[in-house]
């Protein structure tokens, strides 16, 4: 009888605890991403599943920190470069590299603006940015979004005529956020930050020829792989992630719509 009642007790505790184990086997993945990619991301985390921490920034700061050993265990950059420069370094599983999604690039003015630009050859954007007024851009020498407005501005002729008018930030959407308060009245940033973004509305479209593509490649962190990086891996590839990415703009390197 005794023997009876701790097997049913020690049964009970067992099945108690499963959930807490449960609980406690759900690692949480860490992923550092590039800035534009926020509002899609966040949204695809809160749809459950893996526990995920987001870490943005600009993809530069980024794959720096992941150097200099970072706890991150997936990367999502906006550019090539820096993917790179990761797996030349041996910092990212090379079989697991992808590129994920595509972007384009925009002229951004706040949402009550009435300034008119058509992005051609020899544009004067000065114009439109009045006496005082900055053109906001990520940092044109290393985050990505700044780096390719910096070769769309060159390929019109007109950068050297607006180099000392920019008004740089760490990251695309801080750029963007200087846009919207209405601090510059024009901003360069991605399709994808004036959908997240009602206070501002855009002005323009850089043709895509102006610059590089716009290439978001992913990848594991070598010293972060693990089955439940691996999992989240797949969600972000998934139907469900792929409606969200699309709803904010993102094309797709596979050739989604």
């Amino acid at each position: 009888m005794f023997r009876s009642l701790l097997f049913v007790s020690l049964s009970a505790v067992t099945l108690a605890l499963a959930p807490v184990r449960a609980v406690q086997a759900q690692e949480e993945v860490t992923v550092f991403a590039a800035a534009s990619l926020k509002t899609a991301l966040d949204e695809i985390a809160a749809q459950g599943g893996t526990p995920v921490r987001l870490v943005y920034g600009g993809s530069s700061a980024l794959a720096r920190q992941i150097q200099q050993g970072a706890p991150a265990q997936l990367f999502i950059s906006a550019n090539t470069d820096w993917m790179d420069v990761l797996e030349a370094d041996g910092l990212i599983v090379a079989e697991s590299r992808i590129d994920l999604l595509t972007n384009r690039l925009v002229l951004v003015a706040p949402a009550d603006s009435d300034v008119a630009v058509t992005l051609a050859p020899g544009v004067d954007l000065t114009a439109a940015l009045g006496p005082e007024g900055r053109i906001a851009m990520a940092l044109t020498e290393s985050v990505p979004a700044g780096i390719y407005g910096k070769a769309a501005l060159s390929a019109l002729g007109i950068w050297d005529s607006l180099a000392e008018r920019t008004a740089q930030a760490d990251n695309v959407r801080a750029a963007l956020n200087l846009v919207a308060l209405g601090e510059t009245p024009l901003g360069i940033v991605y399709a994808t930050d004036a959908v997240a973004e009602p206070r501002v509305k855009v002005v323009a479209t850089f043709d895509a020829s102006l610059h590089a593509p716009i290439v978001y490649p992913a990848a594991i962190v070598t010293e972060g792989d693990s089955p439940a990086v691996r999992a989240f891996f797949e969600t972000l590839q998934g139907e469900a992630a792929h409606e969200i990415f699309a709803a904010q703009g993102f094309g797709f390197a596979g050739g989604g719509d």
